[in-house]
């Protein structure tokens, strides 16, 4: 599978959860997901509690502006506390991360065409082309109850790993995608981790992305 864009003539499905979700058949994602334990309450309530007044503000439909508006506060903004390492980072055991980075190629050309995907201490993200026959909220699933199930067994540990919701943005043109490449991988450096505490892998096709 090929990398394939948002079409805004196509239709998009949309769905909430804590989050606002986009979806179009076949598409392409960047999606992020973390750790239950990887921000403060604190920080989580304040989040929220700005980004519903936000959105109030800014009924859906959004246009693309307003989408890029939203990502540019609160996206950023999580990604960068995300990045300070909170939590008990349990995906730095480099066995962890390995059981993700598993989890991810599982379905590698039979339901995905990953792109390229970073597994940092405590989230991960993942670009991906998504096969038209699965909805992207059953592959995210997957992904996480499987490498979560896997997880918990090594350390013996029961109850939730992975907070309930995820991050996920459409692919809207190749420079929104090779930002996207740019990201994961500069993301560990961004991060200050050394070698051996995160996992990388990018696709022949986001290797050749400069």
């Amino acid at each position: 599978m090929s990398p394939k864009f948002f079409n805004p003539w196509r239709e998009i499905d949309r769905t909430h959860n804590h989050l606002p979700h986009w979806q179009q058949e076949g598409a392409s994602y960047f999606v992020t997901w973390r750790l239950a334990d990887s921000l403060p309450k604190e920080r989580l309530d304040q989040h929220y509690h700005e980004r519903e007044q936000w959105i109030r503000s800014h009924p859906e439909p959004w246009d693309e502006s307003t989408e890029k508006a939203y990502h540019q506060v609160f996206s950023t903004r999580m990604d960068a506390w995300l990045d300070e390492g909170h939590g008990s980072c349990v995906l730095r055991t480099p066995a962890h991360a390995k059981v993700v980075a598993g989890a991810l190629h599982h379905f590698e050309s039979e339901r995905v065409a990953l792109i390229s995907f970073v597994v940092m201490p405590n989230h991960v993200h993942v670009l991906f082309t998504l096969n038209a026959d699965w909805k992207l909220e059953e592959m995210i699933h997957s992904w996480k109850r499987h490498s979560a199930s896997e997880i918990n067994r090594h350390r013996g540990e029961t109850g939730p790993l992975w907070m309930k919701d995820y991050f996920d943005r459409l692919i809207r043109d190749p420079a929104h995608l090779n930002n996207c490449v740019r990201y994961i991988r500069n993301n560990p450096t961004k991060a200050r981790l050394p070698v051996g505490k995160y996992c990388l892998y990018e696709s022949p096709f986001a290797q050749s992305i400069l």
